[in-house]
């Protein structure tokens, strides 16, 4: 067996390595050299080449390792040509003779070839497994890998990096794209450069992870990075190999003629090279074009050709894939028998390999095919069945769905994975209305209201019901080349997942904010056993995906404890197409009801309300354009008001709470808007023809999701801050970097030129303690010092409220990731933080106030442990509660109600400062209207029923507005503000 030491003499690739002497280490080159090309034939036939000659020496421990290194070789070339039949017996023929010479005498540098050799095998075989379908052996054989790994001398972590790949592999067929993502990008972070071959594979596997959870244009700049490195190292076959991938992507974002052209030039490639499992994919694919064209005969030759080939290589998953496709087709053209026989068979497969998330794809295919003959057909006096039928397909396999972002690290990946699965929900909804279930519709309304739970324990908040395998388990689209399985440690296999440590922990931890799935859901006030929301659905789920759908703790779906006893009724809004409402009376009211809107009707009023906003544009443009719009002008306003009314609020409500008016005095209206709605100005809506307005008839307040719910109240009420404590004002920061008159600069202009602030800011000092220590008003004002740390330790003392006037900088919708939300404060570009700084300045985020400082020491703490919200926090700055807008909300308004926050005020939109007004309404200075806002919310929160006194204010506001039409009275700004509660 070769036992020299290293020699570092090959300078490039082909390049000849001494290890066995001629003509063994020039063949072992030019084998190489064909296998970079692309020519697996003449690869295949110099190894065969040498493997005959080493067969004629005389045997020996050195001789076996010898042709166990070439049929090693022959098997990786096998592998990349999808020939896994040939495969198979190479890698077994390898194995046993290596096992064969595992007790014979080595040296050092022997045992460390042949470790190198046998974990090629193992990972080899894995890989065949994998493709064959056998999930749980591939992931047997990486187990054994690993547990090899540690006796190898792997200084710059090449094989680790091989395996890890594998891993991922592994997760991506088993579509754990969220595990599979963060696995790779940690790898990513850490492998060498060294590792030349690794890398752009690597970088393939996320471009496809991410065209296949919806985020194109980041697919493509990984597959970009990973053609220049494969073009460096000369790899013709993985350069073709890409325009599979590109096409892949081209046609999940749509761009079908695109995506018809690169899979036709990709087959001819792979069908010139033989590598028919490639070509099998590519088919696959090609057929569901072709479906998409209407060109069912040639869908039909295609899905034939491709599960053909899958099944004379002995892929099972990727034939299943075949045959629901041809499932599909054949229901299309109206051959149910074909159909149910194609999708059972299927299922068959996917259920004996475990793949739980096909089992789910091929039951949604089942309730549209149904759905579609309800649609066709007269059910009669079965049609109540048939719906049934349906809904026990869809709903649990679309909980699975829904759920299956909780294995992504970031809210972004989050978000886009909820685009995918809005078809599912939404024939979820359309099921259950054509039911005519309240009953459902409400449980389904509440599931889906309930929130994601913050995950600041990984290892504890986001625990499987099952094994890991199980939870990653989604549903990937039926034309795509990947097939495989995530790790559990049940079964005494290696963690799938690595544990990373120093940098690369810090970088996984800081990379996004983790959440679990939403808590179970009790329709009952009352504490003790009751109905869960969507129990039996959630239980079908849980057992046929293998997938949490909520979280272990459970919440009343509805608290009564609110400021007041007055009558409350509790609205919430789910998104699923149309709109949805549903609501419960409480308080002294008894009544509950549905709502819908449809979606076209809903999208138009809020694009009428969006357009009349500060910051449609950019922001000076968008303020102007504000001071011009339908918010401006009382007879626009009244028109769209009342467009938002007829398109969002039934008028079934609205006579409930004249009734409950009438009898039991001015109710309270509780709502949870969905993302789509989060704007809406709700107090503002015209419910009749009389110009009556929401705010007129109730107070209205705004709900956050339960999951923000304090898990543990008996701590929370102990936490309350005591009457005496003092009020925190921070009030207009001076931000380091931002003169007064830049985008960062004064809000509120020079210190002591408001005498309205100035008394506000009097009447605190006269009360009692006030946070900073002031001996003036004036020096309240555009402060250096009030940064992250002075608010801790601020907060951290002791404070019955927090009244914030300054900067917000919101997050964009489109980006998912409503924790990127700031606050700035005065803190400079050096402070530690988890947003990036602007010019000398680092703004205190929304994650920062989630997480604090978990992510960057081993030592750290919580953000509610390090800024501790008190009962009554105020947010009054641009957009400072858009949270509502994000499909998770975790920006900075229900960060204060994580850290501990009853009730925080912030605002729905842009706010327009005084000066705004002053340059673009001509208002002389003497007229301040935001100063007017900012004493109307710090006067609330200082009252026993803050709601009902900021909607006194805001009453008032819309009276003046109605006498004179002035722009000061506009709701423009007071229509911003709301109170949300949890």
């Amino acid at each position: 067996m070769p036992d020299q030491e290293d020699n570092d003499t090959a300078d490039g690739v082909g390049a000849v390595t001494p290890l066995y002497g001629e003509p063994f280490d020039s063949g072992l080159a030019r084998a190489e050299g064909h296998h970079l090309n692309a020519d697996a034939a003449g690869a295949v036939a110099v190894y065969e080449e040498l493997l005959t000659l080493a067969e004629s020496l005389e045997d020996s421990p050195d001789v076996r390792f010898l042709r166990a290194h070439l049929l090693a070789n022959i098997a990786s070339v096998r592998l990349a040509a999808t020939d896994l039949v040939a495969a198979r017996d190479a890698v077994d023929r390898s194995h046993a003779l290596l096992d064969g010479i595992a007790s014979a005498p080595m040296g050092p540098r022997g045992r460390q070839l042949w470790l190198e050799l046998v974990l090629r095998t193992l990972i080899a075989r894995a890989d065949l497994l994998r493709r064959t379908g056998h999930l749980d052996e591939a992931l047997a054989c990486l187990d054994e890998a690993a547990l090899k790994l540690p006796e190898f001398d792997d200084p710059d972590g090449l094989r680790t990096a091989e395996l890890g790949l594998n891993r991922v592999h592994l997760l991506m067929d088993r579509g754990a794209w969220g595990a599979a993502e963060e696995q790779a990008s940690a790898l990513l972070a850490t492998t060498p450069e060294t590792a030349v071959e690794t890398i752009p594979r690597l970088l393939v596997a996320l471009g496809l992870i991410c065209s296949s959870t919806g985020r194109f244009d980041a697919a493509e700049d990984h597959f970009v990075r990973a053609e220049g490195r494969f073009r460096l190292l000369g790899d013709t076959g993985e350069q073709q190999t890409l325009l599979a991938h590109r096409a892949y992507a081209a046609m999940r974002r749509g761009e079908l003629d695109l995506a018809e052209r690169l899979f036709a030039e990709a087959s001819a490639f792979f069908e010139r090279q033989g590598w028919f499992g490639d070509l099998a994919v590519c088919e696959q694919a090609r057929a569901f074009l072709a479906g998409r064209r209407g060109d069912d005969a040639g869908a039909d030759g295609l899905l034939a050709a491709s599960l053909e080939r899958f099944e004379r290589l002995g892929a099972s998953i990727a034939a299943a894939d075949s045959m629901l496709l041809g499932a599909q087709h054949a229901y299309a053209r109206g051959d149910i028998d074909e159909m149910k026989r194609l999708a059972q068979e299927a299922r068959d497969v996917y259920q004996e390999r475990e793949v739980y998330e096909r089992c789910a794809q091929v039951d949604l295919m089942l309730a549209r095919t149904l759905e579609d003959n309800l649609n066709r057909t007269d059910h009669g006096d079965r049609e109540r069945e048939s719906i049934d039928n349906a809904l026990s397909f869809a709903l649990p396999a679309a909980l699975a769905l829904e759920a299956a972002r909780y294995d992504f690290a970031t809210s972004h990946a989050r978000s886009e994975w909820l685009r995918l699965a809005e078809d599912a929900i939404e024939l979820v909804f359309r099921l259950v209305m054509r039911r005519q279930d309240q009953g459902l519709l409400f449980e389904l309304a509440e599931h889906r209201c309930a929130g994601a739970t913050l995950a600041l324990n990984p290892s504890t908040d986001t625990a499987p019901a099952a094994r890991a395998e199980e939870r990653a388990s989604v549903f990937p689209n039926a034309a795509m080349k990947t097939y495989w399985h995530d790790a559990s440690d049940d079964d005494g296999h290696a963690n799938g997942t690595m544990t990373l440590g120093g940098v690369a922990a810090e970088a996984a931890a800081s990379a996004g904010l983790r959440v679990s799935p939403p808590p179970k859901v009790r329709m009952s006030a009352q504490a003790g056993p009751g109905r869960v929301a969507l129990q039996e659905y959630i239980a079908a789920a849980e057992f046929r995906y293998r997938r949490r759908i909520v979280h272990e703790e459970e919440v009343p779906f509805w608290i009564t404890d609110d400021m007041t006893s007055r009558p409350v009724v509790q609205i919430r809004l789910a998104d699923a197409g149309d709109l949805f409402m549903t609501w419960t009376w409480a308080g002294g009211a008894r009544g509950f009801g549905t709502g819908h809107g449809l979606g076209d009707e809903v999208d138009r009023a809020v694009r009428a309300l969006a357009d009349a906003l500060p910051g449609a544009g950019d922001a000076a443009e968008g303020m102007r354009r504000a001071f011009t719009g339908a918010l401006a002008d009382h007879d626009s306003e009244h028109r769209l008001a009342r467009t938002l009314a007829e398109a969002l609020w039934p008028e079934g409500l609205t006579a409930q709470i004249r009734q409950v008016s009438e009898r039991a005095g001015r109710p309270l209206v509780r709502i949870q808007p969905s993302p789509r709605v989060a704007q809406i100005p709700w107090e503002l809506l015209a419910v009749d023809d009389d110009d009556v307005r929401l705010i007129d008839l109730a107070d209205v307040v705004t709900t956050a999701p339960a999951s923000l719910r304090p898990r543990d109240p008996s701590a929370a009420a102990t936490s309350k801050s005591a009457d005496t404590d003092p009020v925190v004002l921070v009030l207009d920061p001076r931000v380091p970097g931002f003169r007064a008159d830049s985008p960062l600069g004064s809000v509120l202009g020079p210190p002591g030129s408001d005498p309205e602030l100035l008394s506000l800011v009097r009447r605190h000092l006269d009360a009692g303690a006030v946070v900073p220590s002031v001996a003036t008003p004036a020096e309240a004002f555009r402060r250096t010092d009030l940064d992250r740390d002075w608010l801790s330790g601020a907060l951290r003392k002791g404070a019955r409220r927090l009244l914030y006037v300054g900067h917000v900088s919101g997050a964009p919708v489109e980006g998912g990731q409503s924790e990127d939300g700031t606050l700035h404060l005065s803190c400079n570009a050096e402070t530690v933080g988890l947003t990036e700084p602007l010019r000398t300045h680092r703004p205190l985020s929304a994650k920062d106030l989630l997480l604090g400082t978990l992510p960057l020491r081993a030592d750290g703490k919580p953000g509610a442990r390090i800024w501790p919200a008190p009962a009554r926090v105020a947010l009054i700055g641009c957009e400072s509660g858009g949270d509502l807008r994000f499909a998770e909300s975790f920006g900075p308004a229900t960060a204060m109600l994580h850290n501990g926050a009853e009730l925080v005020t912030a605002t729905r939109w842009v706010l327009p400062t005084s000066f705004a007004f002053h340059r673009l309404a001509q208002l002389p200075e003497s007229v301040r209207p935001l100063s007017e806002a900012i004493v109307a919310v710090d006067a609330a929160h200082e009252h026993e029923d803050p709601v009902h006194r900021l909607g006194r204010w805001q009453r008032e506001q819309l009276d003046r507005w109605r006498a004179d039409g002035r722009i000061e009275h506009s709701p423009l700004l007071w229509a911003a503000l709301t109170c949300i509660v949890v």
